[in-house]
Order: C-alpha cells, then sequence, then structure tokens
C-alpha cells in the first residue's frame, strides 16, 4: 500500500514539473512585443536594442560595439555587424532608425534633403 501511494506521489511531482517546465518554456518562446517607438541605433542601451524583435543580448552588444566605432549613418549600415543580414534588416527596419525621428527605410542617412 505504501509502495502504491510512494508511486503516485512520485507520479504527481513529475507531472508537477513538467507542467512548470512546460510554463517557463512557453514564456520563454513567446514573442516579444514590438517597441512603441523606433529604436535609435546610435543612441540606445543594449537592453533598449534587446526589444526590437530578432535583437538578442549577443546582436545588441555587437551593435554598440560597431556603432563605438563608426557611428550608423544609414538603418543599411547595420548589415556590417556581425549576425546581421540583409533578412535580419528587413526583419527589425520598421523597429530602428539612426535619428530620433520616425524609423527610416533601409538605405535612407535620416539627413534632411537639402
Amino acid at each position: 500500500m505504501n509502495n502504491i501511494k510512494s508511486h503516485k506521489m512520485t507520479a504527481m511531482s513529475t507531472l508537477l514539473g513538467l507542467l512548470a517546465t512546460l510554463a517557463i518554456a512557453g514564456q520563454a518562446m513567446a514573442a516579444k512585443q514590438a517597441p512603441s517607438t523606433p529604436v535609435n541605433v546610435n543612441t540606445a542601451s543594449v537592453a533598449q536594442l534587446m526589444e526590437v524583435p530578432g535583437i538578442g543580448p549577443a546582436k545588441a552588444q555587437a551593435i554598440v560595439a560597431y556603432r563605438d566605432k563608426t557611428p550608423f549613418t544609414s538603418t543599411n549600415d547595420l548589415v556590417n555587424v556581425d549576425g546581421i543580414g540583409e533578412k535580419m534588416l528587413a526583419k527589425i527596419a520598421p523597429y530602428v532608425t539612426v535619428s530620433d525621428g520616425a524609423a527610416l527605410a533601409p538605405g535612407t542617412s535620416g539627413k534632411a534633403a537639402r
């Protein structure tokens, strides 16, 4: 009788552990919400860059390292950052800018036309 209770307790404990693991995994895999305003890649912190869908800690740090050497003059410059190619640029373009204004289309500089 005690053996059956022990097995039931073990099964219940395993089930609860599995449910907790699934809940945590579901939260981690949920898509992050895009920032409400475009993120300026020339001034944003690593944490702010990580708010952009598709940008994690490594890419955010790579963006900061790149801009410390060469400030971005265009959103297209992001393809020079390790881990960001044309496909990633197309994905993040609506959420990034190189100025304090609205998001810029890839290939634009953010400078006023003269």
